[in-house]
């Protein structure tokens, strides 16, 4: 299977009459009405259409990534699938193929999914979340991609990039002192708490054994937007063009991390623990998985990413913008240091252990 130029510029072949005359033609649909509905010209080039036939409705979505990788992604909705969980399948073209070639760009077309997105402030909604994420962990943990695909492969060593980001803190604290404008004032006030948490985050990262992470197909971006509940309130899981083989908790953490960052649970302890109970119902963590979890969720992303924006790009950046965003990502630095020291107390308690 030959890998296409998918990363070319073709947006000027994107049109809806284009995509009516030379792509859904290799579908059997007939009498139907197109609609862009999401058209994203980057270097992951993505565009998506929702097709309306007088019996279904169906979502038709340009991706960015090469023939191997998709079917990847391919084995990977058809495994899960097969174990029951809610998610659109790729479906079969008139000659049986599972994607449409026009132009060097990719199209895959899958039943279109009415609901509504996941509420992350409901946490009757983030139970349902985990219980069906802790499924498609256990369920595919001996996944195996058909022959033709390129295996997606994670599992990045967490420690490297903590230690690194950690280093950043003190190099944008060094430039504070300096620059001492607003945005510098208001990341040295909330400095003390952060680099705590960043010390907490990048000194459990070191005690992580990654032969004993649990390891599965993982989403990677396993969010609210892509978590629809039906009428029947089953969670259906879309978009997995990030999908791969990696660290389940990483998988656990970057969906917690959104959840606790919600107003109204603000870093609760409680809906966390029900999180990980509701999860673990299906699959077990290991020490090693809770270790990555809290060096995960400990560190203070939002803090260290908006001054790597600023400090790099200080003389162009809109500053106003900038501060305001810091003063939101700082407002709950405490409430995520205390439910840091909190989850590292339930790990020892929980493994008998000392971290």
């Amino acid at each position: 299977m030959s890998t296409l130029d998918v990363s070319k510029n073709n947006s000027k072949f994107l049109t809806i009459n284009n995509v009516k005359t030379y792509v859904i033609p290799h579908y059997d649909l007939n009498d139907f009405t197109i609609e862009q509905i999401k058209f994203k010209d980057t270097d992951k080039q993505r565009a998506v259409y929702k097709i309306v036939t007088p019996d279904n409705t169906y979502c038709l979505k340009k991706v960015y990534y090469p023939a191997e990788e998709l079917m990847f992604v391919y084995s990977a909705i058809e495994w899960i699938y097969r174990h029951n969980i809610h998610v659109p399948r790729i479906l079969p073209t008139k000659n049986h193929g599972r994607f449409v070639n026009y132009n060097d760009m990719l199209f895959i077309l899958t039943p279109w999914i009415d609901g509504l997105k996941c509420n992350f402030n409901s946490q009757y909604e983030i139970l349902l979340a985990a219980e069906t994420l802790g499924k498609i962990h256990s369920y595919s943990k001996l996944f195996q991609p058909i022959s033709e695909s390129k295996i997606k492969v994670g599992c990045s060593n967490l420690y490297k990039s903590i230690n690194k980001h950690f280093n950043n803190l003190l190099v944008y604290f060094n430039l504070a002192s300096r620059f001492n404008d607003n945005y510098s004032k208001i990341y040295l006030k909330n400095f003390e708490t952060n680099i705590k948490l960043a010390q907490l985050s990048n000194y459990i990262a070191s005690l992580i054994d990654e032969s004993y992470l649990s390891k599965s197909i993982c989403h990677n971006d396993y969010v609210s937007k892509n978590l629809i509940l039906d009428i029947d309130d089953n969670v259906w899981v879309i978009d997995f063009d990030k999908c791969k083989i990696d660290y389940c908790a990483l998988d656990i953490g970057y969906c917690l991390r959104r959840v606790l960052r919600k107003e109204k649970i603000n870093w609760s302890f409680t809906v966390a623990m029900s999180f990980f109970e509701e999860y673990e119902l299906s699959s077990q963590l290991t020490l090693d998985d809770y270790k990555y979890l809290l060096s995960y969720l400990s560190f203070p992303q939002k803090y260290w990413k908006l001054s790597r924006d600023y400090f790099g790009n200080i003389n162009k950046c809109n500053k106003k913008v900038f501060c305001k965003m810091l003063k939101k990502a700082t407002k709950d630095c405490y409430f995520q240091y205390d439910f840091s020291l909190k989850f590292k107390s339930y790990i020892e308690q929980k493994f008998n252990t000392r971290l």
